[in-house]
Parts: structure tokens; C-alpha cells; sequence
């Protein structure tokens, strides 16, 4: 089982389209996915059309995150196994702070699941708070959606900072992909930024398309690959994901 986080302090990055398009993408070729959503706006949860009350927090990683509680049964959509968050899932943020060795508690907690899965995708919030580190660790690897825009840039240095504190804990950890963004080649400016992004990053992955098709699949609450199967975004999504699967070294599972 590989489990890879999806991280960028940063927000609108596509990081929510992109990890939930990819999990669809992976699971449609024979991967048992686990999707776990560790942003508090649930963004995830909301696109895969799940509901989450705020009596229902124990559904979510909260209890894992500030007690290692066992983690929860997951929901199940598009073939996907699912651990949905709920907008209550910020009072975690408080309960782990100040609690010794609390930030590896999902990553313990996962390993347990290695027989159920092969491979885990970890939706991060966009910030540098508790449960974006709690994510972090818990991770083989990172893959880092940045936009084609300024605040991809910008987000740079903080992404530098926030890998140092990691590996503080966790000095193997380390960036499988980068994954620029809405990304339109008729715009000189995003042009610009592509050419940067591939002087100053490596691994890059090809640029993932700025389309509505995002935006209608979304509303839909239904993946892109399965809302528009073969349209560009579609196969920009398989691209990413062979290149994913080069670039984090994940294993080819076949199954009958």
C-alpha cells in the first residue's frame, strides 16, 4: 500500500479536482482506493455527493487525529472507498496542539489498513495547520498541485518551509510530483508561469488543462473520467496518472 498527500498551502490550486479525478482514474484500472478528506470545508466529500453531519464526526479522521482512535468505516462511491470530512473537523486543529507525537497518529493508523488497500490519496486543507501536518506524515510521498498564476509562484517559498518542518519528523519524506494547473495556453501569463515552474521544479508533470468540463463534472458530483470519458481533461487525468505512477514508483495491480 502506497499513500501519497495532496498539498499545497495554497488555495485554488485544483488540488480537490486533481486528487479526486485521479483516485477514479487509479481505481477504474484495478487499484483498491482509499480517499481521505482532511479539509474541514470537505470540499471532496461534497464533490463525491456525500453528506456528513455534525453528529456524524466519528466518520470522519477526527477521533484518529486526536486519539488515534481506530479510523472509521469508510463510505463507498464511483469505486471508491471514502473517509468524508465535515466542517466541525477544524476543532481538531485545537485538540492536537501541544499533544505529544499526535501528528503521527493517521499515519499508525493507516499502516493497519495495508491488506484493504493499495493505495490511500490524502486531500489536505490549504494551510499550514495541524491537520495539513497530520497529513503530511502520514504520507509516503507528496504531490503538489500548483496553479498557473501568481500564487503558484508565490506559494513556493512557503511550500520550502513547511518540507523543512516536516522532515524534521519525517526526513524521507519527500515530493513525488509536481503538478501544474488550470493552466489555458491562450493566456501569455500562464504560458510564463509553465515556463518557470519547469526551470525551477523537478519531477514536473504535463500541465493539466484549465476547462469548465472541471466545473460541470463537479456539479455533477460525479469524477471527471466519468462524467466526460475520454474528453481531453479525461486523458490528461490517465497521462497524469502514468505519470504519476512512474515518478512514485506505484506498483501495477491486475486484477481478474
Amino acid at each position: 500500500m502506497r499513500v501519497l498527500n495532496f498539498f499545497n498551502h495554497v488555495g485554488g490550486a485544483g488540488k480537490t479536482s486533481i486528487s479526486y479525478a485521479l483516485g477514479y482514474e487509479f481505481a477504474r484500472r484495478g487499484q483498491r482506493v482509499l480517499m481521505v478528506d482532511l479539509d474541514p470545508q470537505a470540499s471532496l466529500t461534497k464533490a463525491l455527493g456525500l453528506r456528513v453531519t455534525a453528529s456524524e464526526l466519528s466518520r470522519t479522521v477526527h477521533d484518529t487525529a486526536v486519539s488515534r482512535a481506530p479510523l472509521p468505516e469508510p463510505d463507498h462511491v464511483h469505486g471508491l472507498a471514502v473517509i468524508p470530512s465535515h466542517v466541525n473537523l477544524t476543532l481538531a486543529e485545537g485538540r492536537m496542539m501541544g499533544v505529544p507525537g499526535v501528528h503521527m497518529n493517521l499515519h499508525s493508523r493507516l499502516r493497519e489498513l495495508s491488506e484493504h488497500y493499495d493505495l490511500v490519496l490524502i486531500d489536505s486543507p490549504p494551510s499550514l495547520g495541524q491537520l495539513t501536518i497530520l497529513g503530511a506524515l502520514a504520507a509516503d510521498q507528496l504531490v503538489v498541485p500548483l496553479p498557473c498564476q501568481d500564487k503558484g509562484i508565490e506559494g513556493l517559498d512557503g511550500l520550502a518551509q513547511a518540507m523543512e518542518l516536516y522532515h524534521r519528523v519525517r526526513p524521507e519524506l519527500t515530493i513525488a510530483l509536481y503538478v501544474p494547473t488550470l493552466y489555458d495556453r491562450r493566456v501569455g501569463h500562464d504560458q510564463d508561469t509553465l515556463t518557470y515552474l519547469k526551470e525551477k521544479l523537478s519531477p514536473l508533470a504535463t500541465e493539466i488543462p484549465l476547462r469548465s468540463v472541471w466545473r460541470d463534472a463537479w456539479r455533477a458530483r460525479q469524477p471527471v473520467g466519468l462524467f466526460a470519458p475520454n474528453s481531453p481533461v479525461d486523458q490528461a487525468v490517465r497521462h497524469l496518472a502514468d505519470e504519476l505512477t512512474q515518478a512514485a514508483r506505484l506498483p501495477e495491480v491486475a486484477r481478474g
